[in-house]
């Protein structure tokens, strides 16, 4: 048996042998070396007898020893090889840390132990499970879209790091499923099942009281058809929607009542709302407030008279202040009682009648006020007179209508003589309030006489046609017998012949009934050289029966105008035409016109034409381009047109003339900045990308801010890549990462829409740079006259060395002086002569 099992182990050490040299192991390098720490990665799952790495270990050492989370997966040969003898499994252990030693021949620790890391990396061996076969939920009808109300939970034991376990949910089946439409969605990452835009508008409990869902759950966050799946279902209820607007409210203004007080209440589907109240107009104060339970109360007594409505919202927020809902309207009506007494229409009314008036003629009305509501019975008006100052030559001559306030007469007709004038004393009430009136009657002369001209013929007048308009020509006056100050005998003037065009006018002195004659329109000898004017007098009483207006109440005059020499006058007070920018030189862009009064000839020429790109047919009017035109230049181009009399005293005037250019594709596309700052921090570790905006100088409508962009030459393309993000921007993109560190200057091209469809090639240069902070460094430039860090330590090594020569000149000097010193002390005694 024993023999049987080392058969075994010598052809497993063999098998393991021969795949260790199959495959290469067998050499230094990657895959083998000597003991040391060391990290390998391993895929679940993988066949056993999976080679990993064989250790070499320096004498005395004779084996190996492998210690550590083994598990029974891994061993190691006596040679040093390492190996896994069965398929690993990421959910038992996703990390092994083991220990390799190397041993002597008697079993001691020459070397090591050292760790070993396995790192079991995941593969997508476990399908996504549901926590629950079957979900239930409820939501409101109108509830919020998007806020989710359930949520569905699936578990996957792959690592959550990888694709392997990211889960992706979606809605299989809603059932029902109106007119196709998805009443319901879910986030795919979380789970949350919240209502779409159109199930918050649409979801009826009355129609449909619950739905059902099959919701599906994918690992590989949902993007490989290898996906594994698992599915649930998910019931909801729909329940009423209790987030509704309440009944419109009644308040009786001036309530007595103990303020504050409850006046209807609003509710948020669930607990925990937060209430508020928003304004719909601005007041100066506003008597309402809302508590956290939804009760809205009136703070103030209202005033129906102030204001007799209000409108403002109900808002419900959660926890961070979003709103949970549409707001409701809130609409408070203030209910009227009669808290306000009649008004008269002021301190005194005047009425006026006739002393021949019939009885029962309407005097006047007197119309007085009541700040309650119309029409009800608080705001009902009755009238009635209660003293008559003077009771001459009766008491009660007047009437008074009960509900309406018209005056009549009521007994006789009246004489001024007898009395001039009557003073009433009348009685406004409603239910609960009066009011006294002051009501003045005057009694005026009847309209018995008509106004008699001083004379009736004031001669001839003679005027320059130039006259300024508003000057005072004449002066007439006519006199009325009846009662001065009064309708009868005040004096109004009217021309009945002689001015159909309207030129003249007469004001009247109120206090003299003197009338002046004024020019209104100004006059014109070439139309009315000669007029007879006539001047009829009247008063705006109606004369009495009987009585008519006659020739005594017609004045007469003759009105000449005398010529004056009048500059021409154009048709229009300013002309104008519209031309395209492209028109060639020479087309008729316009005409004007203008006459003389006088019937002369009329030249034309142009004044302010700064471009010179007009002229003007001196004889015609009509004005042609003589020169290009340029809409980016001018788009309305305005010239004055001076149009001058022949002959004479060679008057002129002048008009604006303005000319409209319309646009052509006449400008390429350009940049609409200039980018000077474009970089990218380098060594670049992902490509990258740059915006760039587009523009042209034409108008709007030939471009349609739509632009095409594309790269301005074929070898950029190994590069770069240029893609459209709108009409007017454009994305410029690196197609890979290797780049040097200096500035790129890419040609791009850019093309309109218009017709003919325009060109431009711009070039934007875009640097790779080392960055600090994020933010591009570039080394200052060298300048002249700055020594380069080189060039500064040679200068230093230079003056270290020019220092160290004249150290070692001065201490040779100074060795030398004092060995010459010494020479001479050693010969001064034989030298010194004998002294006596």
């Amino acid at each position: 048996m024993k023999s049987i099992m080392m058969t075994q182990a010598h052809l497993h050490s063999l098998c393991l042998l021969i795949l260790y040299l199959a495959a290469g192991y067998g050499q230094d390098g990657k895959f083998s070396g000597p003991l040391k720490p060391m990290t390998f990665s391993m895929y679940e799952g993988q066949e056993p007898s999976q080679i990993l790495f064989q250790f070499k270990a320096n004498p005395p050492a004779v084996t190996f020893e492998l210690t550590g989370e083994t598990d029974g997966v891994f061993q190691i040969q006596p040679d040093g090889l390492l190996y896994c003898v069965q398929a690993l499994d990421r959910e038992a252990r996703a990390v092994h840390n083991l220990q390799v030693a190397a041993l002597d021949s008697h079993g001691t620790i020459v070397e090591g132990p050292v760790p070993i890391t396995i790192e079991v990396k995941d593969i997508n061996d476990n399908r996504p499970m549901f926590l629950q076969s079957k979900y239930e939920g409820s939501v409101r009808e109108n509830s919020r879209p998007g806020k989710p109300f359930m949520y569905v939970n699936a578990t996957d034991l792959d690592d959550p790091a990888t694709l392997n376990g990211q889960l992706f949910y979606q809605i299989a089946i809603q059932l029902p499923k109106v007119n196709d439409v998805m009443y319901f969605q879910i986030n795919n990452k979380t789970g949350a099942i919240s209502l779409t835009l159109q199930g918050a508008k649409e979801l009826d409990p009355a129609k449909n009281p619950s739905y059902s869902l099959v919701v599906s759950v994918k690992d590989m966050g949902g993007q490989s058809d290898n996906s594994f799946s698992d599915t649930t279902s998910v019931d909801i209820l729909v329940k009423e929607n209790i987030w509704k607007a309440p009944p419109p409210v009644t308040i009786v203004e001036n309530s007595t009542e103990p303020h504050f007080f409850k006046i209807t209440q609003v509710q948020w589907n669930e607990p925990g709302a937060q209430y508020s109240l928003v304004e719909k107009e601005k007041l100066p104060r506003f008597p309402f407030s809302i508590d956290q339970e939804g009760n809205i109360y009136v703070t103030q007594p209202l005033d129906r008279e102030e204001k007799d409505s209000y409108v403002f919202y109900a808002v419900a927020k959660d926890e961070v202040g979003k709103p949970l809902a549409y707001p409701l309207e809130i609409y408070v009506t203030v209910e009227d009682i009669n808290d306000n007494p009649p008004m008269c229409p002021s301190a005194l009314t005047v009425f006026e009648v006739q002393e021949n008036e019939r009885l029962g003629s309407n005097i006047g009305t007197l119309t007085a006020q009541d700040r309650d509501k119309e029409n009800t019975p608080s705001s009902l008006l009755m009238y009635r007179i209660v003293e008559q100052v003077p009771k001459i030559p009766a008491d009660e001559l007047f009437l008074v209508e009960k509900f309406e306030g018209k005056f009549q007469l009521g007994k006789q007709s009246l004489k001024k003589q007898d009395t001039p004038q009557y003073n009433l004393t009348v009685e406004v009430s409603d239910q609960d309030f009066k009011t006294l009136c002051l009501v003045q009657i005057n009694v005026i002369d009847i309209n018995d006489q008509i106004p008699i001209f001083e004379k009736s013929d004031y001669g001839n007048l003679t005027l320059a046609e130039d006259t300024g308009v508003g000057s005072v020509i004449l002066t007439i006056r006519a006199t009325d017998a009846d009662e001065p100050f009064t309708g009868s005998s005040k004096i109004l003037y009217r021309i009945i012949e002689g001015d159909s065009e309207g030129r003249l006018e007469v004001d009247t002195d109120p206090q003299t009934s003197v009338g002046y004659v004024k020019i209104k329109k100004p006059l014109d000898f070439e139309t009315a050289p000669v007029s007879n004017i006539v001047v009829q007098a009247e008063n705006p009483e109606p004369l009495v029966s009987g009585v008519s207006y006659n020739a005594s109440s017609q004045a007469r005059f003759q009105l000449t105008v005398t010529d004056v020499n009048e500059a021409p006058q154009f048709s229009k007070y300013a002309f104008q035409a519209t031309v395209s920018e492209d028109a060639p030189v020479g087309t008729k862009v316009g005409n004007v016109t203008a006459k003389d009064p006088e019937g002369l000839d009329v030249s034309y020429s142009l004044r302010n034409d700064k471009r010179g790109w007009l002229r003007i047919d001196s004889a015609t009017g009509d004005i042609f381009t003589v020169a290009p035109l340029d809409r980016e230049a001018e788009s309305v181009y305005q010239v004055q047109v001076v149009a001058t009399e022949k002959g004479r005293s060679s008057l002129s005037s002048t008009t604006d003339f303005l000319l409209i250019l319309q646009d052509v594709n006449d400008n390429p596309p350009r940049l609409a900045k200039e980018y000077t700052g474009l970089f990218f921090c380098h060594p670049l570790s992902a490509p990258g990308s740059l915006i760039f905006e587009a523009t042209d100088d034409d108008q709007l409508s030939f471009r349609g801010h739509q632009f095409i962009f594309s790269l301005g030459s074929e070898s950029l393309k190994t590069d770069w890549e240029v893609s459209r993000i709108n009409g007017t921007h454009a994305r410029l993109s690196t197609k890979h990462t290797n780049f040097e560190e200096r500035v790129y200057n890419i040609s791009v091209r850019i093309s309109d829409m218009g017709r003919p469809p325009l060109e431009g090639t711009v070039t934007l240069p875009v640097t790779f740079c080392s960055c600090v902070e994020e933010r591009c460094f570039r080394p200052a430039p060298k300048q002249s006259g700055i020594p380069t860090v080189g060039m500064a330590v040679g200068i230093l090594l230079t003056t270290f060395l020019i220092i160290g020569i004249i150290l070692a000149v001065v201490f040779i000097r100074m060795k030398k002086n004092n060995s010459k010193d010494n020479v001479e002390n050693a010969q001064a005694p034989e030298a010194r002569p004998l002294r006596s």
